[in-house]
């Protein structure tokens, strides 16, 4: 098969690899789609979790095309995306080749089979879909604890960046029943993406240091519940600033080796429950659900599609960080 190798730090190139063969449990998926995540880019870059070579590739769609001994033979030939997570805690993308192979192993207990007229493009990005339906899922249980007499419509929800997680968690709380949501990022594009999806947004970079000051003066200040979706510890901070007393910060950005530098006191006196939340178990069915009866229009994230072939091409977009790219898909 062909497959795009990090073979060292910064280094992604085309090469010839054996086909992979299912083991009993598995199934060999063609892949038909691969998104590119900022988490790529940091694994290409070079980091702790993987060595080289590796595949990545955790945001893929495709087709079961092989099936292992002890594997229900209706699999066969479906579109399909699946969870990334293996019984060995492993994950397809990272621990195990992923979608930036031709071909790629999964476990058939994984496997959610999607509806034959489903673009299987668009397929690719249940992967973040699923993300966002597990931390909503986890700030369900936290909005359910809101104080007496409180609603989840008179909710009124921040979400600090602006990129797909972001994005994705404004359909999320609004089908929630929350109805004022606020996004904030830097990108027009973007932004422009939190609108049709029904929040309002403001410019970081055009408010600069008025940010802060021009949230307080929000109708919705203070927030029931703020979403810090931007990997950024000053994203972080302003979620605690933010946050009504006895409200909910769900953080869902990574944060690298940042450390939190907060009052211990502030989250004690105001009564904040912090809500961590990552990756996506048990959260796939949901979001294909949604994903497929159009509750959330994945589409319209994707802005780029380009062949495999012009993979150095993606990867330049997503790294350029420019303001017409929100997501970029790769076709095999």
């Amino acid at each position: 098969m062909k497959a795009l190798v990090n073979t060292a730090p910064g280094k992604l190139e085309m090469q010839d690899w054996p086909d992979p063969q299912p083991g009993s449990g598995q199934v060999r998926v063609r892949t038909a789609a691969c998104g590119i995540c900022a988490t790529d880019i940091e694994m290409i870059a070079g980091w702790s979790r993987t060595g080289f070579p590796a595949i990545p590739g955790h945001e893929w769609s495709g087709y079961v095309e092989a099936l292992g001994f002890a594997t229900p033979p209706e699999l066969l030939g479906k579109p399909c995306v699946a969870e990334n997570v293996w019984t060995d805690g492993g994950e397809v993308g990272f621990e195990h080749p992923g979608g930036y192979g031709q071909f790629l192993i999964t476990e058939a207990k994984n496997v959610r089979v999607l509806p034959p007229e489903f673009p299987i493009t668009t397929a690719a990005l249940i992967e973040p879909l699923a993300v966002c339906v597990r931390g909503m899922n986890r700030l369900k249980v936290a909005l359910a604890s809101l104080p007496a007499g409180t609603e989840a419509g008179a909710t009124t929800a921040l979400v600090i960046g602006d990129g797909p997680i972001g994005l994705l968690m404004v359909p999320l709380l609004r089908r929630a029943g929350v109805k004022q949501v606020v996004l904030i990022g830097g990108r027009e594009t973007r932004l422009l993406l939190a609108k049709e999806f029904g929040a309002a947004t403001l410019n970081r970079r055009e408010l600069g240091e008025r940010l802060k000051e021009t949230l307080i003066a929000s109708p919705n200040y203070p927030f029931s519940c703020v979403i810090e979706a931007s990997g950024s510890p000053d994203g972080a901070q302003m979620a605690l600033d933010m946050v009504a007393r006895e409200g909910k910060v769900l953080v869902l950005g990574d944060y690298d080796d940042a450390h939190a530098n907060f009052r211990w006191n502030h989250l004690l006196h105001r009564e904040i429950e912090l809500v961590g939340s990552n990756a996506s178990a048990g959260a796939w069915d949901e979001a294909v659900r949604l994903a497929t009866t159009g509750a959330v229009q994945l589409e319209k994230l994707i802005t780029h599609r380009i062949p495999v072939s012009r993979f150095a091409e993606g990867m330049e977009l997503v790294r350029g960080r420019r303001a017409d790219v929100i997501k970029v898909v790769m076709e095999w």
